[in-house]
């Protein structure tokens, strides 16, 4: 039997509602319209056909407030659902006069004609109930093939099909019904590929979890990339284009200890790729163990790269990427229920973050920390700030896994006993580095086979003036143009003005085609530099930009140095002259690296600062080679020798550095963390005495016991004893207790507490004659209450009533009086009643003060608002 098939568009409209009466004439059922009900006979000559084909689609509003536009329910008398009832019904009129057993085929025939239609744009869940649906007619189809091969031989011996039970006959509208609804429920615009790509995602990510746990040596891959699902593959070549890892990755990533969540400090040159071996672990933590991670990275700059190169994957696999650096970073951090954190932090902040996690209870949470440029463990104070933050993690979390990252170090024993960690150290570099020293206008290559550790490699091919000659007496013009503008080039200057000048000077020798080279994208630059700086532009940088080249510190502005980090890596600028900030900052490698000179400001180079200047030579994918070039004086020969040919300096801890300040800083603050019972204070009582300039050493030497060899002012200590008795007090601690504690009289404490509040009154007044000490106002107006009574905050509104103090006032506060208006508006016999040992006489006296006081601040206000209302005297007239 062949049907016709009901053609539904669906038409997007305004919100509004729609008037429903135009729709009655054909789309609501006769029943609806008001007209005379149809006997189930009176269709018997009707053919389905008829009813469910139209000559044109029938067009029904989609809404966002209905899913159904204009009609009430989907389990309502819907045009659609009206016509199926229908249509079922004449259907089944006619199948018990033709085959009265069969109560299947009205369903398959009415759902076969409905199949026709191509379903390709269905939501997930239509096209789920027309693949049952379909797959349900064949299976019933193919059963009665098999059982008899003549479809009505069985009636005709007299043996029926076999009858389904009672009330489980299929119905075509109620399937439609929790279809649609299962529509509503479920999100229209999430593809079945995407739901099956996520379900792909999270089945890798708990095969991961489970390897995770049963780790063994005969397994050396969690996962489909590295214990992480394919889609981070995927990403890591959509985003940074990188299809296989190098061979020394690999086994770095499956050693035994990183399996097992041990400690790892690995060692490789500069440019070697170590950045995204942290990078794949930080990931696995991030997902697979749903923990936090803290990566920490020494600048400000490099912080701010990581974060934006890292967004685009906490956007895709779900983390947070949070940026704390400079004045950015919550402390302590939000704490998030279904995502976890990836906190990207400066040393300095990231110690600040350590220490508030541990505060809260929160540094179980943190599963991993990762250390980039390790080795700066050794360097002054900031190394000393390091080694804090990892004995603290140590000490504190048995769970966080500690990974670090540095150049090779001469005493990397150390450090793995200081981190209980294990060591992976390899030579490799993607592209091959040569070194290079010029004296004079000779260059040297380093060999530190030679005895001398220098082998004559060439003279300088360029013709210099004696002009020249006094402007560039290190020949830093015919260095850098034998590279620029066909390569990059990294100049290296002593400080930051050094910089700006050398690129000036460059400049005034470069040849006009420089200037014809990009010359349309360095207008660009320029105009954006401008626009960076609200119309004002650097002068040496639009000298300079020009002709290709700009220079690279601090002194620029955020804008500025992305600006001209941006074009560097395109090519629009082929010179940077910068401090070597940039040489542990951001990685801006280039095919000639040259040192202006062995020493930083008036420091002379460690090596460690030489190698990761030098290593910045060489574009993985670009160059074949890299080259260095130091520029010496013959007054530096000997010393410059130790820098390229000697091996690695050790690294040595700065907790001593500065007299042991580092020392003393790791103790009290591990004090304030409540992690050492050398003293009592909290740390709000340490903030306290260093405000009132008594040191901390002081105090932790005292605490401990120890001899103070310093003197202190014995007034200011005088001063810090005194504000801890206050301080307890305002913490709501009795004076009984007060005074046991701190070995006073109670009526010592009772006076001091009196003349606080009183001097805290007057400093009120003070504030609130001179304009400049707005903000102390509010502050002081409560201390000054709190001083007055040294109570709760709730029970000083009820200490204000004459005859009431704390004892009382907790009663009364029990009992419901929590304000001066309940107090105003109550029954003396009710307050008797309701509190012990209070007599009528007192009761009267704490209602008629509780009204007095009631007034006078009704009065205030009163007074306010007819100042506010009054006409003003000054009024300008017409």
């Amino acid at each position: 039997m062949n049907y016709g098939r009901l053609e539904v568009k669906i038409k997007r409209v305004c919100q509004r509602k729609r008037a429903r009466d135009h729709l009655k004439a054909h789309l609501t059922p006769a029943r609806k319209r008001g007209g005379a009900v149809c006997s189930p006979l009176c269709n018997s000559n009707r053919r389905i056909s008829s009813i469910m084909a139209e000559s044109r689609a029938v067009e029904y509003c989609s809404d966002s407030e209905d899913l159904f536009g204009d009609y009430d329910s989907i389990l309502g008398d819907s045009s659609v659902l009206a016509k199926l009832d229908d249509a079922e019904q004449n259907e089944r009129l006619r199948g018990v006069e033709q085959q009265p057993e069969d109560e299947d085929v009205l369903s398959d025939s009415i759902l076969d004609g409905l199949g026709d239609e191509p379903f390709e744009d269905l939501p997930a869940s239509q096209l789920q109930f027309q693949e049952e649906v379909q797959e349900k007619a064949k299976r019933s189809r193919l059963q009665d093939r098999d059982k008899t091969s003549t479809p009505f031989r069985g009636l005709a011996n007299g043996e029926g099909p076999p009858r389904r039970p009672a009330g489980t006959r299929r119905s075509v509208a109620d399937q439609l019904k929790r279809t649609m609804l299962g529509n509503a429920a479920a999100p229209s615009a999430v593809s079945r590929t995407a739901m099956l790509k996520e379900a792909v995602v999270s089945e890798e990510i708990n095969v991961a979890m489970q390897a995770m746990e049963t780790v063994s040596a005969d397994m050396p891959d969690l996962g489909p990339f590295f214990g992480l699902p394919s889609k981070v593959k995927e990403l890591m070549f959509k985003l940074r284009g990188i299809q296989s890892l190098y061979d020394w990755q690999q086994t770095c990533l499956n050693l035994d200890c990183v399996q097992q969540r041990k400690n790892l400090i690995y060692s490789l040159p500069t440019s070697g790729g170590k950045t995204l071996v942290a990078e794949i672990l930080i990931l696995r933590e991030l997902l697979c163990r749903r923990k936090d991670c803290l990566f920490i990275l020494p600048y400000i700059s490099l912080v701010q790269e990581k974060v934006r190169g890292l967004a685009s994957f906490g956007l895709e696999l779900d983390f947070m990427v949070e940026e704390y650096a400079g004045s950015k970073g919550r402390f302590p951090p939000v704490k998030r229920r279904n995502k976890t954190s990836l906190y990207i932090a400066t040393i300095e902040k990231a110690h600040s973050l350590v220490n508030s996690l541990i505060e809260s209870s929160r540094l179980d949470n943190l599963g991993l920390v990762v250390v980039d440029e390790l080795h700066m463990l050794g360097d002054g104070s900031r190394g000393a700030i390091i080694e804090m933050t990892l004995a603290k993690v140590q000490y504190v979390s048995k769970t966080t896994q500690i990974i670090g990252m540095s150049a090779t170090l001469g005493n990397i024993k150390d450090l793995q006993t200081f981190l209980r960690a294990e060591n992976y150290t390899n030579n490799f570099r993607p592209v091959q580095l040569k070194e290079f020293v010029k004296l004079h206008d000779t260059i040297y290559e380093v060999d530190p086979k030679e005895e001398n550790c220098f082998r004559f490699s060439r003279l300088l091919n360029f013709k210099y003036s004696s002009t020249m000659q006094k402007i560039d007496p290190d020949h830093i013009i015919a260095l850098v143009t034998e590279v620029i503008p066909a390569h990059s080039c990294v100049l290296f200057c002593p400080t930051k003005k050094n910089c700006e000048n050398v690129a000036a000077m460059i400049c005034k020798y470069l040849k006009e085609d420089f200037l014809r080279h990009r010359e349309e994208e360095k207008g660009v630059l320029l105009r954006e530099l401008r626009d960076s700086g609200n119309g004002s532009l650097c002068p040496v940088l639009k000298v300079t930009v020009p002709y290709g080249v700009a220079y690279h510190h601090s002194g620029l502005t955020s804008e500025e140095r992305k600006l001209v980090e941006e074009a560097y890596s395109s090519g629009v600028l082929c010179l940077l002259t910068c401090t070597s900030t940039l040489a542990a900052g951001i990685n801006l490698p280039a095919r000639r690296v040259i040192l202006r000179s062995p020493y930083m400001a008036t420091d002379f180079l460690k090596r460690s600062q030489y190698k990761q200047m030098v290593g910045r030579a060489g574009r993985a994918g670009i160059d074949s080679v890299g080259e260095s070039i130091l520029i010496l004086q013959e007054k530096d020969r000997n010393m410059a020798k130790t820098l390229v040919c000697a091996p690695m300096e050790s690294c040595y801890s700065n907790l001593m550095h500065d007299d042991g300040k580092g020392l003393l800083s790791l103790v009290l603050s591990l004090i304030g963390l409540n992690h050492l019972q050398f003293t009592l204070l909290s740390v709000a009582e340490q903030k306290m005495s260093a405000a009132v300039g008594v040191p901390e050493s002081f105090v932790a030497r005292k605490a401990a016991g120890q001899t103070v060899k310093k003197g202190v002012n014995l007034a200011a200590v005088r001063r810090m004893y005194l504000a801890l008795v206050l301080f307890s007090l305002l913490k709501e601690t009795d004076v009984w207790s007060v005074s046991e504690r701190f070995q006073l009289s109670r009526g010592f404490v009772q006076t001091l507490l009196g003349s606080a509040s009183a001097f805290c009154s007057c400093v009120l007044h003070f504030a609130e004659e001179l304009e400049e000490f707005w903000p102390f106002r509010a502050l002081l107006a409560e201390l000054t209450r709190r001083l007055s009574y040294c109570v709760k905050a709730e029970l000083i509104p009820l200490m204000e009533v004459a005859g009431v103090l704390e004892s009382r006032a907790k009663q009364l506060y029990a009992a419901g009086y929590k304000t001066l208006t309940h107090l105003a508006n109550a029954d003396p016999a009710a307050l008797c009643t309701a509190i012990q040992n209070l007599y009528r006489k007192q009761a009267n006296q704490i209602v008629a003060s509780a009204k007095m006081l009631v007034s006078e601040k009704a009065a205030a206000l009163q007074e306010e608002v007819d100042e506010l209302l009054a006409l003003p005297s000054d009024l300008p007239q017409l």
